[in-house]
This record gives structure tokens, C-alpha cells and sequence, in this order.
């Protein structure tokens, strides 16, 4: 199709997100193209046809004056009247036993013209009045050339001339001539013509019929489309199309079908989020408006609300850092690959995470190699692991970290973060949504002195691991710790579609 924007019919001004400018049919955009496509090529084949007609028509004409000329010539060479068996004694002699003995077609006619101006016919009614027209029989012997056309109010006269002379008679040299009428001929090629051309009008329109119902076959899933479209807000996104057979109409039908399904899971995602994140942001700013409000003038009970909402502002600054940062998970540049050693990743995580609390921090293991990851993006989802490790642990417990290379079950080879710790662990049921967005999980945090945060530190994770192409990993047993990883391609970064990697972010929850 063009580049224009069409529909299946034009009536959509008053549809959602119809235009006030009136649209094209695709249907009749198709009707047209047809109809346009089959009147060059029939114009094409009736013109060449007609050409071919008439240029076969003017060699027959040209053939037919040529083998007269020729027979004539040859019966005047040889000299001999053949109804005497004598030589000829006179052009006149040459030209009527010629003529005598002719028989020419219907529209053909033959004519001799003597030394002396005297013309030599055939007994016979001619097609074209020719030999019963001297003047026009003298134009003719009159003309220089040996060939040519006379056009009359009675019609055009294709001719051939040469002159004879009798042998021994001491006689100037007559003319014999030939012509032909062609106007009968080239009217057969009109009528044919006619005929042609009304079987193409019948042809265009049987093609324009066959189009119309061809294209409204083709075009329905479109319309269904279409239609689906208009019916389709943010608040229904149930509509699919019904989709059958295995064409690229039926194709793009299950392309729609799947676009929905993803704005469907995409909505609901955005809501879920906004209610999460507006709870979530809704709470400090209801807390730090009461105790505005109720304060008094005591010096002790402002430092107080002071401390207090500074608090909550430095909260929900957190919050609105790790927003950002899950926003940012979907753009094609929050992971920037490059090779680093994994061994001096790891050491540099270890000494990194045992600033966050007194813990007994130990090197589970220490993968040997260089990987293309994103260090900066690998440190803070290990950073937010070991911290969310230190939130479910006592003073002096023991938190190990390691990481590994090794290929998973298609061959690819895979480098692995994890942070494990001695905590009460992860209830099955916590398991299944524990990376989600604002989910906190039910196992008890330990009285470290680390705050609750809003639930987002692991879906960050996860996001990282997933802007690498890899995934999460959880191993716990409740009430023998949990071990928290990460798993991502150790070679080139895997390009992927940001709304894909939206969409297997919240098929795993």
C-alpha cells in the first residue's frame, strides 16, 4: 500500500481517534489500483493489437501489388501473346492480353495507360472508381515514383506502376498500374478493434467485481482490527480478534492479539505500580503534615519534628532515587558492558559490602576469567543483596559472597554473583513474589538498626540482572538463610526489546 493512512470505510470521524479528515476505503484504494493496473495493460494490448492489424494489413496490400507487378513483368518479357503464339506488336497488344487474362481481387484493380494517353480497363465493375476516373489514372502515370497512395473522397488507392515497351515497334513506353483499395480492409480492423476493446470494457469490469470481493475477503481481519482498535481504551483491553487461516492479514491479526496482551499486562503493571508507589509516597507525607501541624513551641518537641521529618524527606528521596532507577532498568543504555576480571570484581565487592554492618563476611569462592558485564551495575545489585543480608542477621553472623564461571544448559557461558547468609530464611510462599516491586517478604528483620526500606532493592536486582540478559537466583530453606544471586551472560550484551524485558519481569512474578 502507499504511505497514505487508509481504513476500511470512511465513516470513523466519530470514533475514538477518528480524524476530521475524510480517509480513503482501502477497499476502494485497492478496486482503484486494479481497475488502474488492468486499463494500462488492456490499453497496452489494444494499441499493439491494432498496430499489429494494420501493419499486417499493409504487407498483405504491399505483397498483393508487388506479385502483380511481378506476373506482368514476366508476361512482357517473354514477348509472346500467348492467345497467339506471336510476339506483341504494340503496347496496347501487351496491356489488353495482360488485362484480359487477370482476375484481381475484390478491392483490387488493374489499368493499362498507352504511349498516347489512352487507357486500357477490364470489363469489369471495379471496387474503387478508378480506370472509370482517367483523371486520376493519368495522376497516377504521372507521378515520378513506382509507388504510392491516392486519397479520394471515395477512399485511399495504394498503387505500383511500370512502364512497358513492345520489342521492334518503335513505340513509347506505356504504363501498366496496379492499386488496391485498402479502406474495407482497415475497416475490418476497426470493427475488430470495436470488438476488442468492449470485451476489454467487459474485462475491467469483471476484474473490478472479482477486486471488490477479493479485497473485502482480505481486508475483513483489518477491519476486525480496525475495529478492535477504536473499541480499545485503557480501560478494556479484553477485546481480541478471532484469527483463522495462515496469511499475513491472519498474521498480523495474531501480531495485534499479541500487542494486546502486552499493553493488557503493561496497564496493569503501570497501576499496580502508581497504587504501590503512591501508597508508598502518600505515607511520609501524612506523617510529616500530622506532626507539622501538632507541633508546638516547646525548642525540644521541634528539634524532635525536625529530626523526624527530615527523616521521612530523606525516605522518600530514597524512594524516589530507586524509582528513578527502576525507570531507567528499561532504556537500551543502563547496562554498559565492559571486560573486567571477575576475581578483582569480587574482592573489590567484598571490601565494598563489609562497611554495612558487623558481620563475619568470608569469600565463598572466586570465579578465574574476564567477563563482559557492567561492574558498576554487578556491584549495586551485590551491594543491595549483601544489605538486605545484613538486614536479616545479627551482629557477628556470617554473610559469604562468591562468584563463578561456568556455561548453562544451551553451552553459553555464564558468570554468577550470590550473597549468602544464616538468616531465618524465605518461606515458599514469600519465594514467588519476593523480587516484585514494594513486596518486603514476612521473614523477621533483625534489630540492627537498618530501617524497612519501600521493597524495591530487590526488584532493582532483579532488573539488573535482566538489562544483562540473565536472572535471579533464590536458594532458601526457612529458618537455615538464604542464598541471593544473580546469573547473566558472560559474552557480547544480548540486545533486547525494553518492552520485552518489561514483559519477563512481570511474567516472573
Amino acid at each position: 500500500m502507499t504511505g497514505t493512512m487508509v481504513t476500511t470505510d470512511s465513516g470513523d470521524a466519530g470514533r475514538p481517534g477518528g480524524g476530521a479528515r475524510r480517509r480513503i476505503p482501502a477497499r476502494l484504494l485497492i478496486i482503484g489500483w486494479v481497475m488502474l493496473l488492468m486499463f494500462g495493460v488492456l490499453l497496452v494490448i489494444n494499441v499493439a493489437t491494432r498496430e499489429e492489424l494494420y501493419r499486417e494489413v499493409d504487407e498483405d496490400i504491399d505483397q498483393a501489388l508487388v506479385q502483380e507487378i511481378e506476373e506482368f513483368v514476366g508476361v512482357a518479357s517473354v514477348g509472346v501473346n500467348r492467345s497467339t503464339d506471336r510476339p506483341y506488336g504494340s503496347v496496347a497488344e501487351i496491356l489488353d492480353s495482360h488485362l484480359q487474362r487477370q482476375y484481381p481481387d475484390d478491392d483490387e484493380v488493374v489499368v493499362g495507360v498507352l504511349p498516347d494517353g489512352g487507357i486500357v480497363r477490364q470489363d469489369r465493375s471495379e471496387p474503387y472508381p478508378f480506370a472509370s476516373r482517367p483523371e486520376r489514372v493519368l495522376q497516377v502515370a504521372a507521378e515520378p515514383a513506382a509507388r504510392g497512395s491516392l486519397h479520394t473522397d471515395d477512399g485511399e488507392l495504394r498503387w505500383r506502376k511500370v512502364s512497358v515497351t513492345a520489342p521492334n515497334s518503335g513505340e513509347a513506353a506505356g504504363t501498366f498500374i496496379v492499386g488496391f483499395a485498402i479502406d474495407r480492409d482497415r475497416d475490418e480492423v476497426v470493427a475488430t478493434m470495436r470488438t476488442l476493446t468492449l470485451v476489454s470494457f467487459v474485462g475491467m469490469l469483471l476484474a473490478g467485481a472479482g477486486a471488490y470481493l477479493v479485497s473485502g475477503r482480505i481486508l475483513a481481519p483489518i477491519r476486525l482490527v480496525r475495529n478492535a482498535a477504536a473499541e480499545i481504551n485503557e480501560n478494556d483491553l479484553t477485546r481480541r480478534i478471532e484469527v483463522q487461516g495462515r496469511d499475513d492479514v491472519s498474521a498480523l491479526a495474531e501480531q495485534f492479539n499479541a500487542m494486546l496482551d502486552r499493553l493488557s499486562l503493561a496497564f496493569a503493571t503501570q497501576r499496580d505500580f502508581l497504587d504501590d508507589a503512591s501508597h508508598e509516597l502518600r505515607t511520609p507525607i501524612t506523617i510529616i503534615r500530622g506532626h507539622l501541624e501538632l507541633m508546638g513551641d516547646d525548642p525540644d518537641e521541634r528539634a524532635d519534628v525536625m529530626r523526624l521529618v527530615t527523616e521521612e524527606l530523606d525516605r522518600m528521596s530514597r524512594l524516589v532515587e530507586d524509582l528513578l532507577l527502576l525507570a531507567k532498568s528499561e532504556r537500551p543504555d543502563f547496562v554498559r558492558r565492559q571486560e573486567v576480571s571477575v576475581a578483582e570484581l569480587t574482592v573489590d565487592i567484598h571490601s565494598k559490602v563489609r562497611a554495612l554492618g558487623d558481620r563475619r563476611w568470608l569469600l565463598d569462592a572466586v570465579g578465574e576469567g574476564s567477563v563482559q558485564v557492567d561492574p558498576q551495575r554487578v556491584t549495586q545489585a551485590m551491594v543491595a543483596l549483601a544489605h538486605n543480608a545484613v538486614g536479616h542477621t545479627g551482629p557477628g553472623a556470617e554473610i559469604r559472597l562468591g562468584s563463578a564461571l561456568h556455561s548453562d544448559a544451551r553451552g553459553r557461558p555464564m558468570v554468577s554473583f550470590w550473597v549468602a547468609d544464616t538468616g531465618p530464611g524465605v518461606s515458599p510462599a514469600d519465594q514467588e513474589t519476593i523480587f516484585e516491586r514494594f513486596h518486603r517478604g514476612s521473614r523477621p528483620r533483625e534489630a540492627t538498626g537498618y530501617r524497612a526500606g519501600a521493597g524495591l532493592g530487590l526488584a532493582i536486582v532483579r532488573a539488573i540482572a535482566e538489562a544483562h540478559g540473565g536472572e535471579v537466583k533464590l536458594h532458601s530453606v526457612s529458618g537455615e538463610g538464604a542464598t541471593f544471586g544473580i546469573e547473566i551472560p558472560a559474552s557480547a550484551p544480548v540486545e533486547r526489546n525494553p518492552m520485552e524485558r518489561g514483559t519477563t519481569e512481570r511474567n516472573a512474578t
